[in-house]
Order: C-alpha cells, then structure tokens, then sequence
C-alpha cells in the first residue's frame, strides 16, 4: 500500500467518520483511481471508523505542514 497527496485527494471529500467499507463505496462512486480502491481494500477491517485521511496514512500533509502566509495572497 503506497499513498501520494494525489492519490489521498481523493479522499478528502469522503463522509468522515466512515468505516473501510464506506470509504470504498465512496471512492468507487467518485471515479477515484483503482490505485485508491486497492489501498483502502489493504486496510486493516476492525469495524472501527476512521476519523480522517490521517487515519489511513499519518503522513498526510496537513496546512500547518506548508509554509507560506495566507494573508499575503
């Protein structure tokens, strides 16, 4: 299982909390990538929902991990 933040985009609309099968259902009805559906299929299944894409991959780049100023745009 390999992420890049093209690949965890399109996850980033996804109906969070959400159970490994309700993010599969989510990125088939999006048209995500079969490269997603394959990463999500790979994940452990406890039963518990995931909070967010930190969940899945915690090395999801998040806005503090930027650095620019948002008031100078």
């Amino acid at each position: 299982m390999y992420w890049t933040l093209e690949l965890a985009s399109y996850l980033e609309d996804a109906p969070w909390p959400a159970t490994k099968d309700e993010l599969i259902d989510f990125a088939m009805r999006s048209g995500a990538p079969m490269e997603v559906i394959e990463n999500l299929q790979e994940l452990e299944d406890d039963s518990e929902p995931f909070e967010s894409i930190e969940d899945i991959w915690p090395d999801y780049p998040t806005k503090d991990d930027f650095f620019f100023n948002e008031d100078e745009y």
